[in-house]
């Protein structure tokens, strides 16, 4: 059966672990020669235009010594010049992994399903589980151990926060959503998060309350107001959002070893003040590095997993 990784908890928790160490010893290691992809091809589809997600994981495929195709949504026509299960059929026979940036979380499942080859998640409408490697790594780096630690998500409960809520959980940490009103993240998530929260440890807490979201926070992390695809709501959400905008004062609520997250691009004025994404508690392009390392380690999950360390010699003490 082929592996995929769509969403955040497609990892188990000490797949995630095993998956985040590898990542470290990648970006310890960088320069090192590293063949574990050496003879494989990865094609790269987008649907949705990018900067980090694109250049990380090209850039992650040839340093892991594979070949990289990108190749372009018109190219293609997923679903319209061409049924996406067929596409899945032919790009199976040629390449050894797809990654999707696309819409619809649907139309990423449809291809998989008909995909002889891993296929991974890289973004779409309601999950972007890359993007949650890259900021848990982040946070292990400036705090150590995962478990026990508080993550802040501060504004739409978009599909970035989908995936920290999973990965998050996932990983024993203490996830809290403050969200406006009409703006919650999908319950259906909320409850697979809370389902890995009681086994992990780890607690979820969705509200309406940034401050109380933000008091004593080791993380606090937040995105744009309005993502792509939505650019029609961008003068309502400008009101809706106004009280969820990451300031110091916010910033000041929470541990004084709190980093501040953000996946990019950013709206400084917006969801962000300068004063925050450009101070000292800033880690936002540490972040935007690691998702070149994440990437790398979940490629090698999904096509050469002996690569990795056997998860359960780890037992998970690492997150």
């Amino acid at each position: 059966m082929t592996t995929h990784y769509l969403r955040a908890d497609d990892l188990s928790a000490d797949q995630l672990a095993a998956v985040l160490d590898r990542a470290e010893r990648h970006k310890e290691h960088r320069g090192d020669p590293v063949g574990t992809l050496s003879g494989k091809a990865v094609a790269i589809v987008f649907e949705k235009p990018s900067l980090r997600t694109r250049v990380s994981f090209e850039l992650a495929i040839v340093e892991l010594g594979g070949h990289s195709m990108k190749i372009d949504d018109v190219e293609i026509g997923l679903g319209m010049r061409e049924v996406v299960s067929d596409v899945a059929r032919v790009m199976s026979r040629y390449v050894d992994a797809i990654v999707l940036r696309t819409f619809a979380q649907a139309r990423l499942e449809e291809l998989a399903a008909a995909a002889t080859v891993p296929v991974v998640n890289a973004l779409s409408d309601h999950e972007h589980p890359c993007q949650a490697l890259a900021d848990l790594l982040t946070i292990r780096e400036n705090h150590g151990k995962l478990a026990g630690r508080t993550l802040a998500w501060i504004g739409d409960g978009n599909n970035v926060a989908h995936s920290l809520l999973l990965a998050g959980a996932l990983s024993g940490m203490h996830v809290r959503v403050a969200h406006p009103e009409g703006h919650a993240p999908d319950a259906a998530v909320v409850d697979r998060a809370v389902g890995h929260a009681v086994v992990t440890g780890g607690s979820v807490s969705v509200g309406t309350d940034p401050m109380a979201a933000a008091t004593g926070a080791d993380v606090i992390s937040t995105d744009v107001w309005t993502s792509m695809g939505q650019e029609e709501q961008a003068t309502s959400r400008q009101d809706a959002f106004a009280d969820f905008r990451v300031t110091a004062e916010l910033l000041a609520a929470a541990d004084d070893d709190v980093i501040f997250l953000h996946c990019l691009p950013a709206h400084r004025g917006d969801e962000v003040t300068a004063d925050v994404i450009d101070g000292p508690r800033s880690r936002v392009f540490d972040q935007a590095e690691n998702r070149l390392h994440a990437q790398k380690a979940i490629l090698e999950h999904l096509l050469a997993p002996a690569a990795l360390p056997d998860p359960t010699a780890t037992g998970g003490d690492d997150r």
